[in-house]
């Protein structure tokens, strides 16, 4: 009997690094299951910040998925002709991300990745952290929710007294975000 390969994941993160604690434990939870690639965003790969060291993060990421982490336009720009992935996932995709991808533009390794991706009609999952998604990013989720081949991880409001316009995924649900998303399905409840 032939052992049946594992799903191409993308797991492309953006400067939300207040999440990255949840991010971490859930890409160690993927590794397991999916034979997956890293992408960076610039910020990411080069930012220290009080949520940890840049090269700490990358050591961590290049150790769970066995690739090295792929943070340049043209290692990310073959998605698109070659067809690598099958689901790329965005987690945290920061404000700054969704306004770029529901503006069309690829400036990133993270939004070109996306891009890319998206022209092969396979699935892009975005797990939204956003301190203005319910203002000036309101547009912007709208609009992405609209696009074929666009799901996203749930999410709702993450501190509501001291940030009310402020948006985050739930990140424990990416698991089985994924595995819908990988039949053409958006989870429900969206928003809780």
């Amino acid at each position: 009997m032939k052992k049946k390969e594992k799903q191409k994941l993308g797991f492309a993160l953006c400067g939300s690094f207040c999440t990255f604690e949840k991010i971490f434990g859930v890409m160690e939870q993927l590794a397991q299951t999916y034979d997956m690639t890293v992408i960076m965003s610039p910020t990411v790969y080069g930012t220290d910040s009080r949520f940890g060291r840049a090269a700490d993060f990358i050591r961590h990421a290049e150790a769970l998925s066995g690739k090295k982490v792929l943070k340049e336009l043209k290692e990310v720009e073959p998605f698109g002709p070659k067809a690598l992935l099958d689901l790329l996932l965005i987690a945290p995709c920061t404000g700054n991300s969704l306004a770029k991808l529901a503006a069309g533009i690829a400036d990133t390794s993270v939004t070109l990745a996306a891009k890319a991706h998206l022209r092969n009609e396979r699935p892009l999952i975005l797990a939204p952290s956003s301190n203005d998604g319910l203002a000036g990013n309101a547009k912007n989720i709208g609009e992405l929710l609209n696009r074929r081949n666009v799901y996203f991880v749930p999410f709702g409001q993450d501190d509501p007294d001291q940030k009310p316009r402020s948006l985050v995924a739930h990140m424990e649900r990416i698991p089985e975000t994924l595995l819908l998303a990988a039949e053409g399905q958006q989870i429900q409840p969206i928003l809780y």
